[in-house]
């Protein structure tokens, strides 16, 4: 316990006076810090360096936790951008705190390394100490460490937040993290991986269920979302459910499982499979419902939004209204088509403007795919240092090259194998890699750098790009053979302002990002303004001024439209054709590389010239602010980040 008589001490004074003195410390540290530690105080904690697990160990902990890093990986993939622009790492750890997957800043990773917090490695509190993520397996709570909180000094340049990934029974799958140095981390990122938690939470849910499965949320269009209710019953038992269901519900873990779905939903929840309808709780309060049977596991499809039928409260509904389904799938139909090519062993393209959703589009075709139970291996081409790329992609033996890992590295390539290897941006990727990239896809084997011998590897390849590949082999930019290779069939997404459903996917992502859970709502005029734009973007812009409106939202607010940020640009309907500002002009300035303008005298600019010029243009116009400068060019903020490095070592030079 606390003594009241102490004032709060500066951190350096409360670890002195608990670890060195056996004091309290009163006030000075978070009850969670606290309670750590004096689990800590009497282990036997190692400080010096703890070598990570060899590859084939590491190898066998992913398999073990595959399903956790399926799930996991749309949300790795989006913190990446915050720890790209903040300097940080994102983490996930298994149940015993196993560091099993790392994405980060490349300027923050190599620091991480040396602490450690790299895959293979424990983190757990039994034996690093306070930290957050061993830390929060031990509270089940998501929480912060920072900086001195760490019970081993030599972790005191951290700054940690973490989230616990809750099973549908209750028990942890792992944890989600977000490191850097600690005056990076702050309660913004807290709620960044509390959120991402949830999100992959539903999928693990949805992954692992069999029997039939119980959608519920108060609020109708919040069904489909990762903000509904899910319950899983078998044999007429609840035997999982997700913590959005008990927070409605208002229940536990062991108050719920294990007992008849009757006692909390009536008889009316097991009518026929795709029923929708409103089911009334024993408190008398009533929720949109809908009930499904389960095929086999690994055989899930994620739910369109459904409607709720007029019906009577207590039943369940199958009518279906014209439209209600087509604007939550307007997709549906070129991912089929994009499937049955794919199984069949051939590639797809996906094309469209930077922003669509094209990774979004790849992942769901995994998940409807004969790929489904393998690895989906995302690469990002155009986020990589050049010089890091094909170590990245191709793998490295031992001793590569000075800063290699000291066991080497298998590579993405590899990782893939039995699964779909997914090439981003792969018009970003330098002539000499396509090179290589071609011959491996057409010898499916790759040879590590640093020589070895070759592995055989068989996986599928979806690949995607924002350019005009066919431009880049007319100008010399692309290698026609390679284009060949990865455009066995070609699915273009439309931009956000083109597509017939984005109201509902407005409506649908804000509650999915967390509106839903909090319980904020946009009120028309803000919804129709959100619709109105033309969002040069697309997806990833969108999502930013969502997470935006949600981080300065109170709990339970009506969102009108005086309190959406500066969107910026004009609404879709305005501009005419080559306007500033209009579609057609961000995607001029997206594909500017694509087609360099002439100089005055007949010649042309070299690209890289070109590009410079128009990072450096679009950067004044923007005041410096890189986020802002990257959406105006299409590109992706790595790219600036990349040349702003190029011009500080010009500049030291």
């Amino acid at each position: 316990m606390s003594d009241p008589g102490f004032p709060a001490l500066p951190l350096a004074h409360a670890r002195r006076r608990f670890f060195a003195e056996g004091r309290d410390p009163g006030d000075a540290i978070a009850a969670h810090i606290h309670r750590s530690w004096t689990r800590c105080r009497t282990l036997a904690l190692h400080d010096g360096d703890t070598p990570p697990l060899d590859r084939a160990q590491l190898g066998e902990r992913r398999e073990q936790a595959m399903r956790l890093l399926e799930c996991a990986r749309p949300e790795l993939d989006s913190l990446s951008e915050h720890a790209l622009a903040h300097g940080c790492a994102v983490l996930l750890s298994d149940a015993s705190g196993l560091i099993l997957d790392e994405i980060g800043s490349v300027d923050f990773l190599p620091k991480a390394q040396r602490l450690a917090l790299t895959p293979g490695v424990d983190w757990s509190e039994g034996t690093r100490g306070t930290n957050a993520i061993g830390t929060a397996l031990m509270e089940r709570e998501p929480l912060m460490v920072l900086g001195a909180e760490h019970a081993l000094p030599r972790n005191g340049l951290l700054g940690c937040a973490a989230a616990p990934i809750f099973n549908g029974r209750g028990g942890i799958a792992g944890v989600l993290d977000l490191s850097g140095e600690a005056s990076q981390i702050n309660v913004h990122a807290l709620g960044l991986v509390r959120m991402a938690a949830r999100q992959v939470e539903h999928r693990l849910l949805w992954a692992g269920a069999r029997g039939r499965l119980l959608r519920f949320h108060r609020r109708p269009g919040l069904l489909g979302s990762a903000s509904e209710g899910l319950v899983v019953i078998e044999e007429g038992r609840v035997v999982a459910a997700n913590r959005v269901a008990l927070a409605l519900l208002g229940l536990g873990w062991d108050a719920l499982l294990d007992q008849p779905a009757e006692r909390w939903f009536g008889r009316a929840w097991a009518q026929a499979p795709g029923g929708r309808g409103l089911l009334t709780l024993p408190d008398g309060c009533q929720i949109a419902a809908a009930t499904e049977r389960l095929a086999a596991e690994g055989a899930r499809r994620w739910p369109a939004a459904p409607a709720v039928a007029s019906g009577q409260a207590g039943s369940l509904s199958n009518e279906h209204r014209p439209g209600e389904d087509e604007a939550a799938d307007a997709l549906a139909a070129p991912l089929e088509r994009a499937r049955r090519v794919m199984d069949q062993g051939l590639p797809v393209l996906v094309t469209g403007e930077t922003g669509s959703g094209k990774e979004v589009f790849a992942r769901r075709l995994h998940a409807a795919g004969r790929r489904r139970g393998g690895p989906f291996v995302a690469v990002n081409c155009a986020a990589l240092p050049d010089t890091l790329i094909e170590a990245e992609l191709f793998g490295y033996e031992e001793g590569a090259y000075t800063g290699a890992r000291r066991r080497g590295m298998p590579g993405r390539v590899r990782e893939a194998d039995g699964g779909i290897l997914f090439l981003d941006e792969i018009g970003d990727m330098p002539a000499l890699l396509q090179t290589r990239l071609l011959r491996v896809l057409e010898e499916r084997a790759v040879t590590p750098l640093g020589g070895g011998r070759r592995i055989a590897v068989d996986f599928d390849l979806v690949c995607a790009t924002h350019r005009d590949l066919d431009a880049m082999v007319a100008d010399g930019r692309f290698r026609a053979d390679l284009l060949y290779r990865i455009d066995g069939w070609r699915v273009t997404l439309p931009p956000l302002r083109a597509r017939p459903d984005r109201r509902a996917l407005i409506a649908g992502l804000f509650a999915e990002l967390g509106g839903g859970a909090r319980d904020v709502v946009l009120d028309a005029a803000a919804l129709d303004r959100l619709v109105a734009h033309d969002w040069p973007g697309n997806l990833r812009q969108l999502a930013s001024v969502l997470r935006t409106v949600l981080a300065l939202a109170d709990d339970g607010a009506t969102i009108g439209p005086d309190e959406l940020p500066r969107l910026g640009g004009a609404p879709a309907a305005a501009p005419a054709p080559g306007a500033a500002g209009s579609p057609a002009s961000a995607a001029a300035a997206a594909t500017a590389e694509a087609t360099p303008p002439a100089e005055p005298s007949g010649g042309r600019l070299p690209l890289s010239a070109l590009q410079a010029q128009a990072i450096d243009q679009a950067l004044a116009d923007c005041g410096g602010r890189v986020a802002e400068a990257a959406r105006r060019l299409g590109l992706h903020r790595s790219s600036l980040y990349r040349h702003l490095a190029r011009r500080a070592a010009a500049g030291a030079d």
